[in-house]
């Protein structure tokens, strides 16, 4: 039986149902946990205010950062808060959808790392996010995931032994949306670290409108371009950027990126018109670098 710190680090997300259920699901298998929660710099006052409940649930606590110390950072800071063994991260925005998840995690007998999935709610009509995560869903099976599990592993929802968290941190350098989790795969692998993938999912069901979305979009495709050299063979879309023409993708983005992106903000957002249009942006920042 395993000692298991449970780790949620927020920005913005109202998390005191996830903690809720995971609460639950601890105190009826009767071991030794806790549950902490790094609030990293917040601004909503109705969300602080109310992921504060959680520290009136036993072996729970909300650690209020008062600066964005960035997605990374924050996760590193869990890991020296942590005092148990095993540290179960999970993403502030996931719904607990089986009745054994955290028990499916305890009796887990493997390697020091594991993944349990992703899976996604009903897609939401006009919603970019919903729809894109929902098409997506099918490339994340479990199946899926054991052929390339180093390239298929994402920091949602992963059990990882405490020392060898604390011998292979979160690259600190990613404070914005994306890839800290790429990295992280292709760090383990370089390590000899095995990855064990699990059926063992946690649901994604609210979605940001789209606005949020297309800009997190573009804030990813920074991240990955300024780490690209690093995440080279780890990043799917990066391995298939590098096979086109980038001086015509430049040449589309610069006439009919706007109208994309109108598209995109639109009711009724395609996902072809999105991958052209994340294309788009990342040979734009390859443009702005070579003629710099």
């Amino acid at each position: 039986m395993k000692e298991l710190s449970i780790l949620i680090p927020t920005f913005n997300d109202a998390c005191d149902a996830l903690v809720t259920a995971l609460h639950s699901q601890a105190e009826a298998l009767g071991i030794d946990y806790e549950i902490i929660v790094a609030d990293d710099g917040s601004k909503d006052d109705a969300v602080v205010e109310g992921n504060r409940r959680i520290n009136g649930l036993s072996h729970c606590k909300v650690i209020e950062q008062q600066q964005n110390i960035g997605r990374a950072a924050i996760r590193n800071f869990l890991t020296q808060q942590a005092q148990y063994e095993w540290l179960l991260f999970i993403d502030s925005d996931m719904v607990v959808c089986r009745e054994d998840f955290v028990k499916r995690y305890v009796s887990h007998e493997g390697h020091d790392i594991v993944y349990g999935g992703v899976v996604i709610g009903a897609v939401e009509e006009g919603n970019l996010r919903s729809v894109y995560e929902k098409a997506a869903e099918k490339e994340h099976t479990l199946e899926k995931r054991l052929q390339s599990p180093y390239q298929d592993f994402h920091t949602a929802n992963f059990m990882i032994k405490r020392e060898l968290m604390l011998q292979h941190p979160f690259d600190e350098r990613f404070r914005y949306y994306g890839y800290e989790d790429v990295l992280m795969g292709k760090a383990m692998k370089q390590a000899g670290v095995a990855i064990d993938h699990i059926d063992n999912p946690l649901s994604f069901e609210v979605f940001e409108d789209n606005e949020a979305f297309v800009a997190k979009t573009e804030e990813g495709m920074r991240t990955l371009y300024t780490f690209r050299d690093e995440l080279k063979g780890y990043s799917r879309l990066l391995d298939r950027i590098e096979m086109l023409p980038m001086g015509l993708v430049r040449l589309w983005h610069r006439l009919f990126g706007p109208i994309e992106k109108r598209k995109l903000l639109g009711p009724h957002p395609s996902l072809t018109v999105f991958n052209l249009y994340k294309i788009g942006y990342y040979a734009t920042l390859q443009g702005q670098n070579t003629r710099g």
